[in-house]
């Protein structure tokens, strides 16, 4: 029974150790192969393939909406404004009575014209029959001819007399007329600058006292556009914009003129375009601010990048660190190809032929970085076509279609730059 005993206490104790031993081994096996596995770096760069699209490009511009036809409406005379029968948004008609003015003066003034041209057509009549009178005693040589002559310079002054009262008459009928303001055109009054019983002064300037659109179903757009944009603009070119009172809702709009007066603000440049605008529904009011965008150009399914890639540039320190982890395979690998590769990663000095570039080509040729297959960034030349915001026709260069291309840095503990 003790033998028995002592056997199985024996081969517990074997078991026991070929564990322990499986276990130690597989800890030193994993051990192990943890050692040996490559190290994973963290991302260093945020990357976006390359692909295929649509691109647009647009200028932006703000302006502000106007009536095609904006008629000022003013006063030739002066005087205190006895009636008032148009208001602010009142549709008028052409020859329709805005106002009038107090007729008083203008009538008296009349009548007072009126009794020098009575005056000056009796004067005419004495002269006339004195001139007779004197006709026949100059040929009985009762008088001389110079009394003749003297009659005669009469009768001469007093129809100047008339013609000159008859002048004055037409300018006091006319001042009475002018007392009397309509409206030039068929429209809507959109602005009144005059109340009743107001005092009118058209001493050395007109007073504007009215101001009417003539149709609000044709608007228009006068914006500033920036002298470095006026290059790709063209007459007909469609355009869309928003205004503040209705953010959810974009209108359509086309350039109909280019206007070559430049405008100078601090020395910055810019030139006034127009743009028609079909408001039908009247949604659009005179003055409103409207954000406008040109489409100047459209490209379909193009190869395209990100537009941050073309500012993205290595740093000085990612370029040693990059040689430094290159050199250092290539030491390790033995290979010559290897180091040379690593030398390719820092930028290379370029031909300073800038000089005898065309000015096109050197503000389309632009640099960019892809990831290799070993996820090191390697720089390439290509020339980019149209260009937004978001992003760049690549018209020619190395780049193609689903190569990743570095947009920006990725900081380790501020995340991206």
């Amino acid at each position: 029974m003790g033998c028995v005993e002592t056997m199985a206490f024996l081969t517990k104790k074997k078991i026991a150790l070929a564990v322990g031993l499986l276990v130690i081994g597989g800890a030193s096996a994993a051990w192990y192969s943890k050692s040996k596995a490559p190290v994973v770096e963290p991302p260093r760069f945020r990357v976006a393939a390359a692909d295929t699209g649509n691109i647009t490009q647009t200028v932006t511009a703000t302006g502000t909406i106007n009536p095609v036809a904006l008629i000022n409406i003013g006063s030739q005379v002066s005087g205190t404004v006895s009636e008032l029968k148009a208001d602010f948004n009142d549709h008028v008609q052409k020859g329709q009575v805005l106002l009038k003015l107090d007729p008083t003066i203008f009538n008296a003034q009349i009548r007072q014209v009126e009794a020098q041209l009575a005056s000056a057509r009796a004067s005419l009549r004495l002269a006339q029959a004195t001139h007779q009178r004197n006709q026949t005693l100059v040929t009985q040589s009762f008088i001389s001819p110079l009394a003749l002559d003297q009659s005669k310079r009469e009768v001469d002054v007093a129809q100047a007399n008339i013609q000159l009262a008859q002048a004055q008459l037409a300018r006091a009928q006319a001042d009475l007329d002018n007392s009397v303001i309509r409206s030039p055109i068929d429209g809507v009054i959109i602005k009144r600058t005059v109340d009743l019983g107001q005092t009118v002064a058209a001493s050395f300037t007109t007073p504007t006292l009215f101001q009417i659109a003539r149709d609000l179903t044709k608007m228009q757009i006068d914006t500033s556009v920036s002298e470095a944009d006026v290059g790709a603009l063209k007459d007909g070119q469609a355009a869309r914009f928003v205004v503040d009172a209705y953010p959810d809702k974009e209108f359509d709009a086309r350039m109909r003129q280019f206007r070559l007066a430049a405008n100078v603000v601090q020395n910055v440049v810019t030139y006034n375009v127009v743009l028609d605008v079909d408001n039908k529904e009247e949604l659009l009011k005179p003055g409103m601010t409207a954000q406008v965008r040109l489409l100047v150009g459209n490209r379909q399914q193009v190869l395209r990048i990100p537009t941050a890639a073309l500012r993205f540039r290595l740093s000085d320190e990612e370029v040693e660190k990059q040689a430094k982890k290159d050199k250092a395979a290539a030491a390790k690998a033995g290979s010559a190809s290897a180091s040379a590769a690593a030398v390719a990663v820092v930028e290379a000095p370029q031909e300073d032929d800038a000089a005898f570039r065309s000015k096109s080509e050197l503000a389309r040729s632009f640099k960019i970085y892809t990831m290799d297959d070993k996820n090191n960034p390697v720089a390439r030349d290509i020339k980019i076509g149209l260009s937004n915001f978001r992003y760049t026709e690549v018209v020619g260069g190395e780049l193609k279609k689903g190569d990743k291309v570095i947009t920006r840095a990725i900081n380790e503990k501020q995340g991206d730059l």
